[in-house]
């Protein structure tokens, strides 16, 4: 028996037409592993027509069709589950490989693929990159900013190196880890909205809460703390961007729960806001920088230590020095 046609097009018999790709074996796992090519797509930070071309140049390649599209979700026809099989150690060992050749004493680091979290984008990305410039001469720099759960996909997916973003539970077991800073969430509020010296939480109850989306990781890490409390708040509005809340927020329409980093994109409206503790039991985040194990060498060492230096100059002083009682809720790690 020879296997069929996977196995032919994998060097087992005759050859079929075209080319395999890694690239195309990526998507088509990803494809499979999401059962959506939309999904893939988002995943991999392309767009669903490029998923869906490299899934027909590898099915033409192999000479098979390995998933039925028009199914919802998208499935994989018999040959398309023996290929993934061997798709995922191809992946594997490419990994392995450019690991290798990087341990190997590949001269400098020609590429770096990094993701940072909204929250950094405008204040601290900047001046990080000017300063790992410096430290890595001839590196090319990729730049993907966004919500932590697309950054810990791209990651996972291989088509980001290195990523700064909020933890969201138990690192794989792939990934390395670099803690960077823990933040206790806080309270915002107009000015004059809450009486300190009053019942604060039934003050805060009377008002609608401006939260952040619950369709990000943040907003439902806020909703499930609110949940464990007991809380229900009513709200009108439901956003995926702080400086568009904190906005909101200084217009009077109610106040929110964030974390004292959200801040630093805001800081113009920080004159009419009131920081203040929640009235409840505390939640926090710890934001972490994360790359592949063994992939490249001293450099996420290098990032995390960096960025350390910089939060401390450009977030913590600063928002401490606004708000003293702020320097129990943020540490750098």
């Amino acid at each position: 028996m020879d296997g069929g046609p996977v196995a032919a097009a994998l060097g087992g018999g005759t050859a079929s037409p075209g080319r395999i790709t890694l690239w195309g074996i990526e998507v088509f796992v990803a494809t499979a592993e999401e059962r959506s090519i939309s999904a893939a797509a988002r995943r991999l930070g392309v767009s669903a027509s490029a998923v869906s071309q490299q899934l027909t140049n590898l099915e033409a390649a192999l000479a098979v069709t390995l998933l039925v599209r028009n199914a919802r979700p998208v499935t994989l026809t018999p040959a398309g589950e023996a290929f993934r099989r061997r798709a995922q150690s191809i992946l594997n060992e490419a990994a392995q490989a450019r690991a290798e050749l990087l341990v190997a004493g590949a001269p400098t680091l020609r590429r770096l693929r990094f993701g940072v979290i909204d929250d950094l984008e405008a204040d601290v990305t900047p001046q990080l990159l000017v300063r790992m410039a410096a430290r890595l001469e001839g590196c090319q720099f990729l730049l993907e900013t966004g919500a932590s759960h697309g950054l810990y996909d791209q990651l996972e997916a291989e088509a980001l190196d290195v990523i700064v973003t909020a933890e969201m539970g138990e690192a794989p077991p792939w990934a390395e880890v670099h803690p960077i800073l823990t933040e206790d969430f806080v309270v915002a509020a107009p000015k004059g909205m809450v009486d300190p010296s009053g019942d604060v939480l039934a003050q805060l109850k009377a008002q609608p809460l401006v939260p952040y989306t619950t369709r990000h990781h943040m907003g439902r890490l806020i909703a499930t703390h609110l949940a464990q409390q007991n809380l229900t708040l009513a709200h009108r509005f439901e956003l995926d961007s702080y400086h568009a809340i904190l906005a909101l927020v200084g217009q009077g329409v109610g106040w929110t729960i964030l974390p004292p980093l959200a801040l630093i994109r805001a800081r113009r409206l920080i004159p009419g806001l009131e920081l203040m503790d929640l009235p409840f039991a505390p939640v926090s985040r710890r934001i972490v920088l994360m790359a592949r194990q063994g992939i490249l060498d001293d450099v996420p060492g290098a990032v995390a230590s960096e960025l350390r230096a910089l939060l401390r100059e450009v977030v913590v002083e600063p928002a401490v020095a606004a708000y003293p009682h702020l320097s129990a809720r943020l540490a750098l790690v």
